[in-house]
Order: C-alpha cells, then structure tokens, then sequence
C-alpha cells in the first residue's frame, strides 16, 4: 500500500509553493493506486488521465498525481484532458484495469471558503506568499482527513490503451541543423526541416 504522506517533502519540492491542491493530488494518486493495487510507474507501466482545463487553480494538483503516480510528463504517461475537472483516472498498461479517482465536491467547496482561498488566492496572491499559518492547517487537512471525505473511488473498469513503441530514429533539420525525431519532419521545397522550419519558409 503507497502512503501519500511518504511523497509530501519531496512533492512540495516539486510544486515549489505549499497549497492544498498538490497535496490532494498526491491522495487522489495514492487511492488510485492503492484501489488496482499497482506500483509507482518506474517506466511506462501505469498511464496517469487528469481532467484539468486551463487557467485555474486546479494544476497544481497534476503536481501530486505526477509525484505520486511516476506518471510524468517527461515519460510521456500522463495525458491531460480539458475538462476543466478534478478527476483523475489511473490505468495499469498491462492489465488495461483502471480507476477514475475525483475530489469530493462538499469537501472542495468548504476549502473555497477558508482565507487561503477567500483572502488570498481570489485576490491575486500568488500561493508563495501566502503566510504558512494560512495554508500549512489546509495541507494538514488535506493529508489526514480520511480518504472517503475527501475523495470519490469509482468502480474498477477496463480501459485500452495504445501501447506505441519509443522511436530512436532521429535525423537533423535540413534548416537550422538540430535534431528532431524523424516523425516530424516536414518537406520544405526539397529539403527535410523541422517544424519551425517548415512555418518560416511559409
């Protein structure tokens, strides 16, 4: 069984400011994981669904999903719908079993109305400066309250997911000479350039 708390140092590190967001994130990841019984993704073995839009205060909880989960944006195993929702769905690659995690809207709603929110984040504040005596009591919240007051685990179901190899092939813009994966390359004239080639010759 993964324990979030385990992951609160270091996805704080991450997130780089304290807010109650990146800590539910890592609850969301943690029930997810913990409902298919699967292990933090060390390669591509777990692929990581987030609802979130653009704009809002919900990013940071894809912090605490990536931390938690190792679904990275950098492995290429966390994909990002814009439903401008909380939701999380966490799929185990080798089973294609999954689960759909999503914060509990009362719980959400109550935090909207403490002063980290009300005081501070509507009025422009930006999260890092928001005094620790306001936030830290959220974070701890957050981290302790028990799982089924603040999170909704939905029933196990099955979810396929394209399983594409890695490309290796690599090749060097006929434009501006740097190396770009062989897929996309563009025709410009008579030459194989990358994309901001190809839209300056345009």
């Amino acid at each position: 069984m993964i324990e979030s708390r385990e992951f609160l140092e270091a996805g704080l590190l991450l997130h780089g400011h304290k807010c109650p967001a990146m800590p539910l994130g890592l609850r969301a990841g943690a029930a997810a994981m913990n409902a298919l019984a699967v292990a933090r993704a060390k390669d591509k073995d777990l692929l990581a669904i987030v609802e979130l839009g653009d704009h809002h205060c919900a990013h940071c909880f894809a912090d605490g999903v990536q931390m938690i989960t190792g679904c990275t944006f950098g492995k290429g195993n966390i994909r990002k719908v814009s439903y401008g929702k909380f939701g999380l769905t966490l799929v185990d690659r080798a089973t294609g079993r999954a689960v759909r995690v999503v914060p509990r809207a009362d719980a959400q709603a109550k935090m909207k109305q403490t002063p980290f929110f009300q005081e501070y984040r509507s009025k422009g504040v930006p999260a890092s400066r928001v005094p620790a005596a306001v936030v830290e009591p959220l974070i701890d919240q957050v981290m302790s309250a028990p799982q089924d007051q603040i999170l909704t685990v939905g029933a196990e179901f099955r979810e396929d997911v394209e399983k594409n190899p890695e490309t290796f092939s690599v090749r060097a813009c006929q434009g501006c000479g740097e190396l770009v994966v062989e897929k996309y390359l563009r025709v410009a004239g008579d030459r194989l350039v990358c994309i901001p080639c190809q839209e300056k010759s345009l």
